[in-house]
């Protein structure tokens, strides 16, 4: 071979692997873009997947408190439909409690007006029995009577009140048929001890003990006892004051009438 035939195979093959260099490297930078062109995808493709992950998570935390929240509101929405039911109830029964208390003050007003006169006629009864009565306790009882009279009138005092006023005093009229009682007094100007059995005697006796009588029903009047009674009268003033024992004594109680 030549000398010039191989400087010419030579630059042949360095001008080829020349143009192959040439040719290779716009493809490599080709592919080099592309690689970073897809990396920056793929990354921008993960960011964007990690934001959806993390706006998932708010959602999801978003729908959670929202479901803790609606179901608090159920809860109180019951709460407050089993209080309104409550309040219902509660005004039903005020509506039937005002209804019964309406027909309840018309009975009164109804009871009121025929009470009323029923206790005027038992304050004068009251009055009358006693007026005719043994005259023991006359100042006690005689105001007892003044403030019936007086409770009748005053406009502050209750119905109920009053009635129950006037059978206190009945019962305490009722009280002294059944007990005995020593009392200290005046008669007729002078100081006397009574003796009061019950409503059957009404005796007294001077402190001296020189006197000694008795109320005497029939008469309506007061009547001076023989000796024989001093010491019984005695003995059931002391009996009475509870200074000594119960003990049957002589007293000067008179018979039943006999029947005309």
């Amino acid at each position: 071979m030549q000398p010039g035939t191989k400087w010419r195979i030579a630059g042949t093959a360095e001008l080829a692997l020349t143009l192959a260099l040439a040719a290779a490297v716009p493809s490599a930078l080709a592919q080099d873009r592309a690689l970073s062109a897809s990396l920056a995808e793929q990354k921008a493709s993960d960011e964007a997947s990690i934001k959806s992950q993390k706006r998932v998570a708010q959602l999801a935390d978003q729908t959670t408190d929202l479901q803790g929240e609606y179901r608090l509101t159920l809860q109180k929405l019951d709460r407050v439909r089993i209080y309104n039911n409550h309040l219902q109830k509660l005004v039903n029964e005020q509506e039937t409690l005002k209804a019964d208390v309406g027909r309840q003050l018309e009975d009164f007003q109804v009871v009121q007006t025929e009470i009323v006169p029923l206790m005027f006629d038992m304050i004068e009864s009251l009055d009358q029995f006693i007026n005719l009565d043994m005259p023991f306790n006359v100042e006690e009882r005689r105001d007892r009577m003044d403030t019936l009279r007086a409770l009748m009138e005053d406009p502050d005092v209750t119905v109920s009140e009053r009635y129950r006023k006037i059978m206190e005093a009945y019962q305490i009229e009722t009280s002294f048929g059944r007990d005995v009682e020593a009392t200290k007094g005046d008669l007729e100007g002078r100081e006397v001890e009574f003796l009061r059995i019950g409503r059957v005697l009404l005796a007294y006796q001077t402190a001296d003990r020189s006197e000694t009588g008795f109320w005497n029903k029939t008469t309506g009047q007061w009547e001076v006892l023989g000796d024989e009674f001093r010491k019984p009268i005695t003995d059931g003033l002391r009996i009475a004051r509870k200074q000594a024992a119960p003990d049957l004594l002589m007293m000067p109680i008179p018979g039943p009438e006999a029947a005309q």
